[in-house]
């Protein structure tokens, strides 16, 4: 496996909204966050009370996202312009509940930097109370190249599996209070290409989902109103 490839999925960043830098200075100024009149899509869900919506939306590619868990009253923003345009294949299949990822991307008119784009995943031990972040990706065209992954969790484990051009898998052991940057050693550590084992076959969300959708044809009425 490439060395390279292998340091930036072990960095670990805070995600804070799992949106980029030049987006969080965007909004970090006077500049009001945008509002549109545009009613909320269920995207990806995982049964029939968690799922991950989108909101405030300009189009499928530019708007808020939130966890919901009606179940438990969970309602937790997740970011905006980032999760929505995750291309990949995600799949949630804990069936305690406990255990929760979910990937981000970026809208694909974004640039990188001459090094890249770092791409966040979130992920949660606690069923969607706390979340915290991790990077899974380094690219220069994320919204595409997020399409070759596919990202799965279990009772007690996070998977990463990127299918070309350097096939390879990463698992990493989930528990409660687990920490993917310093995991303790006594408890696991991450397992990467031949020492991981393949991603478990048979595996779906409770709900069969695995890719996020969205009705590309809902668009706002309204000019942008500020917040």
């Amino acid at each position: 496996m490439n060395v390279t490839k292998f340091a930036l999925i072990l960095s670990v960043t805070a995600c804070t909204a799992c949106v980029s830098d030049a987006e969080r200075s965007r909004y970090s100024g006077p500049q009001p966050i945008p509002h549109y009149d545009v009613p909320a899509q269920v995207i990806y869900r995982i049964d029939d009370h968690r799922y991950i919506s989108l909101e405030n939306y300009s189009d499928c590619h530019h708007g808020d996202t939130y966890y919901n868990d009606t179940k438990e009253s969970i309602r937790k923003k997740l970011g905006r312009n980032g999760i929505e345009n995750f291309q990949g294949r995600l799949i949630n299949a804990d069936p305690t509940g406990k255990n929760i990822v979910i990937p981000s991307s970026q809208p694909p008119e974004r640039a990188c930097s001459d090094r890249g784009c770092s791409i966040s995943l979130i992920y949660s031990t606690d069923s969607g109370r706390t979340f915290h972040g991790m990077v899974y990706m380094n690219s220069f065209d994320p919204f595409k190249d997020s399409s070759r992954y596919t990202i799965l969790t279990t009772r007690d484990a996070l998977y990463i599996e990127e299918r070309d051009p350097d096939p390879y898998v990463k698992r990493a052991p989930l528990y409660p209070a687990v920490n993917l940057k310093n995991l303790d050693g006594s408890r696991g550590l991450w397992e990467t290409g031949a020492e991981a084992p393949p991603v478990p076959a048979g595996l779906h969300s409770p709900s069969g989902q695995e890719r996020f959708t969205c009705d590309t044809s809902i668009r706002p009425s309204n000019s942008v109103i500020s917040q």
